[in-house]
């Protein structure tokens, strides 16, 4: 079992080399995880296969977006797991398909240490209850930029806002989240 030290470093030899022996060392790790995640989720089987490879490739392209100080990087890949199902779902015409409502320990890694898994799911409460304290306006736009992963000319377009009211409010609300979890210890 692999270190969160050595996962961080797996993760910045690909985002900064390509290094594609460090990506078979996350993927021979995560693959696994996330394809039971997504199949405990209750996406068949044939289609876990799929949305996992599909989050690996996303992985691989997106390394080099992969901030440890926001978040571990398993919740991080089990994040674009997720989303890649709820959007698989919702193309579908499912639009019951909603994961802003789960539980949180859901997103631990199902195969992480137990104390991994209980770090991971206090971090994502505390984060949970400080978003529930911005606005709405602010905690819309943050779901969208970071959760849904849209770019910010989309998100004011599909607002009708400004584009510039769309980066104060994306602003204001990190500041204030940054402000709310400073010092969080689980």
């Amino acid at each position: 079992m692999p270190t969160s030290e050595e996962l961080n470093g797996w993760i910045r030899a690909v985002a900064q080399a390509a290094d594609r022996q460090a990506f078979a060392a996350l993927f021979k790790h995560f693959a696994p995880r996330v394809k039971a995640y997504l199949m405990a989720s209750g996406t068949p089987e044939a289609l876990a296969e799929d949305l996992t490879q599909e989050a690996m490739v996303t992985v691989w392209r997106k390394a080099a977006g992969f901030d440890p100080a926001r978040a571990g990087l398993s919740t991080w890949i089990f994040a674009i797991a997720r989303n890649l199902r709820t959007d698989h779902f919702r193309r579908q015409g499912n639009r019951s398909v909603d994961d802003t409502d789960h539980d949180s320990d859901e997103m631990a890694d199902p195969m992480a240490p137990l104390d991994e898994q209980l770090l991971a799911a206090q971090r994502e409460t505390g984060v949970r209850r400080a978003m529930a304290q911005l606005s709405v306006e602010q905690a819309q736009i943050l779901r969208l930029s970071f959760f849904e992963e849209w770019p910010h000319a989309r998100i004011a377009r599909d607002l009708g806002i400004p584009l510039g009211t769309v980066k104060s409010r994306v602003r204001l609300a990190v500041h204030h989240l940054r402000r709310m979890l400073d010092g969080f210890e689980p």
